[in-house]
């Protein structure tokens, strides 16, 4: 009886540690989830919902607009995740072993675009891009080449954008990765060396395994970023030229705050969580499998 509560006592105080931890997660992230999907079947105009059900997802499958920044967001978060992934995966096999003054000084090299607000980035970038006045139409017209309006052009405002998001966001991986991969033990390389095995060999076959765990997470964690772009698309192309850079998360924007359709924007945050799960889960099964 003593021994019970005693164990009951414990129980109690570890979840009162919890409880302002666990009351926040349920406020400021169950919730609105729930009142997400909980809108998303309403017709809501200021002050009046009308319950519609599904009719909300209806017109955003026939609305062309959120199809194409359907597939904007895919293209952004293929290409952007497995850039991230080879590049970082690339540079910190390459520098993990070397002198630790020359691992941290490629280390702070890429992890300073991390350290500057996506806003910054973004108006250097703009201005880098401008047709009118921007350094690299300048200079594209000084070595007499036909000058690009990159952002104003469908068919590269895309790569523009993704080399952006990637620039920006790639430092992390690489020290994420550098930190991993100083952690995998010695003797494993010595090991291969000994064997006869090229750095190569050691690098697909030992290395790359074993920050496995570490590949698992920058996936997921790019993958919720990416989905989440907005910054970038709104100072560099406001979603243009003719919608060619909307992404979901903008059209999401874009009716709940331009036109008052919070219906329609809940519905684009419900479709976004669901995408978000189904990219997600497979990472997590394969983090979770065991060998």
């Amino acid at each position: 009886m003593n021994f019970n509560k005693h164990a009951l006592k414990e129980n109690l105080t570890g979840y009162l540690f919890i409880a302002p931890q666990l009351i926040l997660f349920l406020v400021f992230l169950v919730y609105p989830i729930i009142e997400g999907i909980r809108l998303s079947l309403y017709r809501i105009n200021y002050t009046n919902e009308v319950f519609v059900g599904f009719e909300n997802y209806q017109k955003l499958f026939l609305n062309p607009v959120f199809v194409k920044s359907t597939i904007n967001t895919v293209v952004f978060v293929i290409f952007i995740v497995a850039l991230t992934v080879i590049f970082a995966l690339f540079v910190s096999a390459a520098v993990f072993d070397k002198n630790a003054k020359y691992v941290s000084f490629i280390r702070g090299s890429y992890y300073i675009p991390v350290m500057v607000s996506m806003v910054v980035m973004s108006m250097v970038w703009s201005f880098l891009l401008n047709p009118a006045n921007g350094l690299i139409p300048y200079i594209a017209k000084q070595m007499e080449m036909s000058s690009i309006n990159f952002l104003g052009n469908p068919k590269t405002v895309l790569p523009v954008i993704i080399f952006v998001t990637f620039a920006t966001n790639v430092g992390q991986a690489i020290i994420l990765y550098i930190a991993s991969m100083i952690g995998v033990p010695k003797d494993l390389f010595e090991a291969a060396e000994v064997d006869g095995a090229s750095r190569t060999t050691i690098i697909f076959k030992i290395l790359i395994p074993m920050v496995k765990p570490t590949t698992i997470y920058i996936i997921i964690m790019n993958i919720i970023a990416v989905l989440k772009i907005f910054v970038v698309i709104q100072l560099l192309t406001g979603g243009g030229p003719n919608n060619a850079s909307t992404t979901l998360m903008y059209f999401l924007y874009n009716n709940a705050f331009k036109f008052n359709q919070l219906g329609i924007a809940s519905a684009v945050g419900v479709i976004m969580f669901l995408i978000t799960l189904v990219l997600s889960i497979p990472q997590l099964r394969a983090m979770f499998k065991k060998d």
